[in-house]
């Protein structure tokens, strides 16, 4: 069984900066492509950004590319999320997830199989 945690959500003003982390239980993390996800109040869950099983391949929602890196520690089976430049229009709820096969990237959120419970993120003007 896999365990996915997030922490590092929170309040902060628009133009700020957030780090997400994500620590994942179980010996497989090295294995599989994570990604992030979020969801704000009465939309649908949307794909943020995801990596792949090694760390040398990484994509990104055309909303945050260029503010948000993705990244992993496999030696420490976590996953992070470093977020720059933040807009009202990122708060949700953040989710971290693991593909359920194969270590690319993928944006499908039918492509994971393991999720965390969820950090919040609120960005305010």
């Amino acid at each position: 069984q896999v365990q996915l945690v997030e922490s590092g959500g929170g309040l902060v003003q628009a133009g700020g900066s957030l780090r997400l982390s994500c620590a994942a239980s179980g010996r497989t993390f090295s294995s599989y492509g994570m990604g992030w996800f979020r969801q704000a109040p009465e939309k649908e869950r949307e794909f943020v950004a995801a990596i792949s099983a090694r760390g040398g391949a990484a994509s990104y929602a055309d909303s945050v590319q260029d503010r948000f890196t993705i990244s992993r520690d496999n030696a420490k089976n976590t996953l992070y999320l470093q977020m720059t430049s933040l807009k009202p229009e990122d708060t949700a709820n953040y989710y971290c997830a693991r593909a359920f096969y194969g270590s690319g990237t993928y944006s499908a959120p039918a492509s994971y199989d393991y999720w965390g419970q969820g950090t919040p993120v609120t960005v305010s003007s």
